[in-house]
């Protein structure tokens, strides 16, 4: 096939969040809230075994009361932040504060790296006359993510499952990217890390191609890797 357009998802594929301890501290930090080595360890422990951190480790379970929020909580911006602030309030912590610093920090760009080689490919695919698109479940507008690190300029689309009230696998949120590109879904392809939510772009005709979620360190190359129009792998 002839790539006309490569739609992205964000967190795991082009962009990974910073490690839950670093997400902590930044939170504390910004309370002015102390913590000794110890509890901040069982903290952080704790926070990443819920899965209170948006695009960290899953949770290793959901309580009852959060199931169903859980399960929609790309839809809306209010269903996200109930479901992580849900999560983040399984553990104790020192600062009643703390659960809302937690969920404004994740937003914040500061806590976002790009992939190494994300900007490579992304200028590549410029270079190449392809489009692309970033379509990502998420609850929040991650557009400021992309000015700070300088990749909005290398985005001709934006698709974000709370501004649609749709999440991933949804095919209408893949169809609505393809429509704003301007391209049959046959002629653009998905990149993303998650099979099942990513996968559904099959569904409107799309190829998909799957990269590893990993920390940055150790995916130094996988979207060169993947042989995009433009790439050096």
């Amino acid at each position: 096939m002839q790539i006309k357009g490569v739609l992205f998802d964000f967190s795991g594929t082009l962009f990974r969040i910073e490690p839950v301890d670093a997400w902590l501290r930044a939170a504390l930090d910004a309370r002015g809230t102390a913590l000794g080595q110890g509890d901040f360890e069982r903290c952080a422990r704790a926070l990443a075994e819920a899965g209170a951190l948006p695009g960290g480790p899953a949770p290793r379970s959901v309580p009852p009361s959060l199931a169903a929020v859980w399960a929609a909580r790309d839809s809306s911006a209010r269903q996200h932040r109930e479901a992580y602030t849900g999560l983040a309030r399984e553990v104790a912590l020192p600062d009643p504060g703390l659960y809302d610093a937690l969920y404004e920090r994740h937003m914040s760009p500061a806590a976002w790296r790009p992939y190494p080689d994300a900007e490579e490919v992304l200028r590549a695919l410029r270079r190449s006359g392809v489009a692309v698109g970033v379509v990502s479940n998420i609850g929040w507008d991650l557009r400021p993510v992309f000015r700070a690190h300088g990749l909005d300029e290398l985005v001709d689309a934006y698709v974000l499952s709370y501004e649609h009230g749709v999440q991933k696998p949804d095919p209408r949120l893949f169809g609505t990217a393809c429509s704003q590109l301007g391209l049959a879904p046959a002629d653009v392809v998905m990149v993303g890390d998650d099979r099942r939510a990513d996968g559904g772009a099959a569904a409107v005709g799309c190829a998909v191609r799957l990269v590893d979620h990993l920390p940055v360190a150790e995916r130094p190359d996988g979207l060169r890797a993947l042989g995009l129009p433009g790439s050096a792998g």
